[in-house]
């Protein structure tokens, strides 16, 4: 019995989070400084029907978003994606690429935020130190280690004070979009929210076509739903409180979202928002012109920097259930005797993070990354539809119809197809060599030959 308890204290998360917690950081992970630039881009493609862009894509990423629900509430395990994968296909080597391929698109991520974060601090302070590191300014490499050091600080102090700071950082973001909303309600009714962009031919008419154009753009506003996954096992009565903060998080960020959108075209006409290097900001400074610039840009900070502490705890306790699935060696699985939180994890994020800070520009990876997160949710609806033909509903858990998942597969293949076409080349070839390399490093660390438990055996 006492053996059982040390096991215990080295290896099992601290079950602290309640559903609206819960739900709070989901809507954080979501509401990123990203919605401030991709309602012009969306605007530029659907001119003022665009709100029509960003409900077409909040149905589309609700198919994967119910399959992610019954998943976690039908094994609450971190590293929930890798776990459903294998205990679906049986694949130690599927589990592994998916794993390590949703790692790399939160680790590129927070590399990217910190440098945002960097600059935006930059402008508040000014510090201007007259030398470089790899052509990055020294001030803004050192303001963004600072900032890591501060997140792996709050991530490593526990999921509690993690999920407190989160709440905040997703007050602040979620204020300055309603705001936008409040500022500009005055203006609804004065634009013609069908009005679209002349095509090739001429015409102006709303096609299926153009809206899943604007659905694929917009549906990347949705990304973040899944890092929700990975905090399951800290999740009290995850099997009930799942289902209803991921859910719950993916529809106010939708209401958020099509209010945004309805305000952004009905305040500035959708040709000039289509070329404002800040939409929102415009919008802003066209209904509120009395508001402060400075203010965007402590909105831009809170909501950068939530998503870079959402990545953090999501790459953490990924590389931790990753090690309690026999994926990843053992250390990585232990966690902490006072604070019950997986410290070697938290240790090698913040070194890989640290590293990505000198290698300059990254947004390929990024978008490389995010090519590779839709063909891992085609794969995590693939393994929920095995899933449930194998093993049938389970009792108590939420349970979706498998034509739910069916759905949420294709869609992603579809939007994947899109990305694809869009004609820049670079992006596919950086994911294939991910892949590539995940490949490699799964076969140099001997994890061929390495026996992996039979999935019913795993995180017992």
């Amino acid at each position: 019995m006492e053996e059982r308890s040390q096991v215990t204290r080295e290896t099992e998360l601290n079950r602290s989070v309640r559903w609206p917690q819960l739900m709070l950081y989901g809507i954080g992970s979501m509401l990123g400084a990203g919605i401030y630039g991709l309602v012009g881009k969306a605007a530029g493609v659907m001119g003022g029907a665009i709100w029509l862009a960003f409900l077409a894509a909040m149905i589309a990423a609700l198919l994967t978003g119910l399959s992610y629900a019954s998943i976690a509430s039908r094994y609450p395990k971190a590293g929930g994606a890798a776990y459903a994968t294998h205990r679906a296909f049986h694949s130690p080597f599927v589990s592994y690429v998916i794993g390590l391929t949703v790692l790399c698109s939160g680790l590129s991520s927070i590399a990217t935020q910190s440098k945002v974060i960097a600059g935006n601090l930059n402008t508040l302070i000014g510090l201007d130190w007259g030398w470089s590191i790899l052509g990055a300014p020294g001030e803004i490499i050192a303001l963004a280690i600072a900032f890591l050091l501060i997140v792996a600080a709050i991530v490593y102090r526990g999921i509690t004070e993690s999920l407190w700071v989160n709440a905040l950082c997703t007050a602040v973001e979620a204020l300055g979009l309603l705001f936008v909303v409040a500022v500009g309600l005055r203006y609804w009714g004065g634009a013609d929210l069908l009005d679209v962009p002349a095509s090739a031919d001429g015409s102006s008419a709303l096609t299926m076509t153009l809206v899943m154009q604007g659905a694929i753009l917009a549906f990347f506003s949705f990304l973040g739903f899944e890092d929700m996954l990975n905090v399951a096992e800290e999740v009290e009565e995850p099997r009930r409180a799942m289902p209803i903060a991921l859910i719950g998080a993916m529809l106010v960020a939708s209401v958020i979202y099509i209010a945004v959108a309805i305000t952004a075209v009905s305040v500035v006409p959708w040709r000039e928002l289509a070329d404002a290097p800040g939409p929102l900001q415009l919008v802003v400074a066209r209904a509120a012109p009395w508001f402060p610039a400075i203010g965007f840009t402590i909105i831009t900070i809170a909501a950068v920097a939530n998503t870079a502490l959402v990545n953090f705890v999501m790459g953490s306790r990924l590389l931790y259930g990753m090690s309690r699935q026999k994926l990843l060696p053992e250390p990585i699985g232990r966690v902490h005797g006072t604070r019950r939180t997986p410290h070697f994890a938290i240790g090698i994020v913040l070194a890989i993070v640290l590293l990505l800070q000198l290698a300059g520009d990254i947004e390929q990876l990024a978008g490389a990354t995010v090519m590779l997160l839709l063909l891992v949710f085609a794969v995590v609806n693939g393994a929920l539809v095995v899933l449930q033909r194998r093993e049938g509903d389970k009792e108590g858990c939420f349970n979706v119809p498998v034509i739910i998942p069916v759905l949420g597969a294709t869609v992603c293949l579809l939007m994947l197809g899109g990305r694809l076409l869009e004609g820049d080349e670079r992006a596919p070839i950086i994911a294939a060599g991910l892949l590539a390399a995940i490949g490699l490093l799964y076969v140099l660390t001997g994890k061929t030959r390495d026996p992996m438990p039979a999935p019913h055996d795993l995180f017992r």
